[in-house]
């Protein structure tokens, strides 16, 4: 290939990413041929129950964490969810009226043209677009995870669009084809937990060497999940956060917590123990104690939880994800217990 044949191939590759990734439009496959476009945005179903489709995948967000406090899961290693997919994108007109422009407008160089026509038109190894398949299978193309079109491996799926037949799984060779358990990690992706701003008695101010409650509200604090499916495969997947365990860093080092480890687990569906008057002389079941003043200032103490994070999906598939984590910093102020000499 010349110079200039290969600039314009990168050029033709350049424009399909960003029209898989863009948040402009998507395409909608329509059973049996024919295609229209929705806007991607998010929530806009009858009570923000059912995400609008992000491609070919549709999320349903009625069982996740809602509210301006919730926030997204960090996985506990360097696992990430997949940053782009291959799924169903075009009925056989849909990758016609896609693709014929484009070779119209000559941008993209007469031998770059001629090797795409040859594949989608002239037999090598598609011909006419597989329209005498239409209806029985779909035209798969790459999409780009929401929130992940910044990152590198938004780039890793540079298959071109390629036929799968309604029943047959894709090519081996295609790893990032949606199958239940990629939806699993989409999934994962979407999932939103509540902010993890413990309780404390005495609250905002406690005093040196007095042991401090901590605990959160048990209402808020049970499993969140979120459904991800491809309605035209009639596969889904549901992945599910359930909160396991509280760490609490008092943020200095001058503290005892407890229990020592700092790690208070979930007990009857809740974290810790509501102080309650007569309580005064025991031992919390999770809080912790300073030993020096705060002076001036505060200690951020912070508090994290780890979610357990499973999943089920279609066809009696499932298993475990990586753990996720989420926590938030609150300022305490310790003082000195003040006494007066007599």
């Amino acid at each position: 290939m010349s110079a200039v044949a290969r600039g314009t191939a990168c050029a033709f590759l350049v424009g399909i990413v960003l029209w898989t990734s863009g948040p402009a439009a998507w395409a909608t496959i329509t059973p049996g041929g024919g295609s229209g476009t929705n806007s991607q945005v998010n929530g806009d179903q009858k009570n923000g129950e059912i995400s609008a489709t992000a491609g070919a995948v549709v999320y349903d967000l009625s069982k996740n964490g809602s509210g301006a406090s919730t926030g997204a899961v960090t996985p506990t290693t360097t696992w990430t969810p997949p940053a782009c997919y291959y799924a169903p994108k075009y009925s056989p007109d849909a990758l016609e009226a896609y693709l014929t422009p484009i070779w119209g407008a000559d941008s993209t160089g007469y031998e770059w043209d001629a090797t795409q026509r040859d594949r989608y038109v002239n037999g090598k190894p598609y011909k006419d677009f597989n329209k005498d398949k239409a209806g029985k299978g779909y035209w798969w193309d790459s999409y780009v995870t929401p929130g992940r079109e910044g990152d590198p491996g938004a780039l890793d799926c540079t298959k071109p669009i390629f036929w799968v037949d309604t029943g047959e799984d894709p090519l081996a060779d295609v790893p990032q084809a949606v199958t239940p358990e990629i939806l699993s990690q989409l999934a994962y992706n979407q999932i939103r937990v509540p902010s993890t701003k413990v309780t404390l008695a005495p609250a905002d101010k406690t005093k040196v060497n007095l042991p401090t409650w901590a605990w959160l509200d048990r209402a808020e604090f049970k499993p969140v999940s979120v459904t991800a499916s491809v309605p035209v495969l009639g596969v889904s997947a549901t992945t599910t956060a359930t909160p396991d365990s509280l760490k609490i860093d008092p943020g200095t080092s001058d503290a005892v917590t407890y229990p020592a480890s700092g790690v208070c687990e979930f007990k009857n569906g809740s974290i810790g123990a509501a102080y309650a008057k007569g309580k005064a002389g025991e031992t919390p079941p999770c809080g912790v104690k300073y030993l020096h003043s705060s002076g001036t200032g505060s200690y951020p103490l912070k508090a994290t939880i780890t979610w357990k994070i499973s999943w089920t999906g279609t066809g009696g598939t499932g298993g475990p994800l990586d753990d996720g984590t989420f926590g938030a910093t609150q300022d305490v102020i310790v003082q000195e217990i003040q006494s007066v000499n007599r």
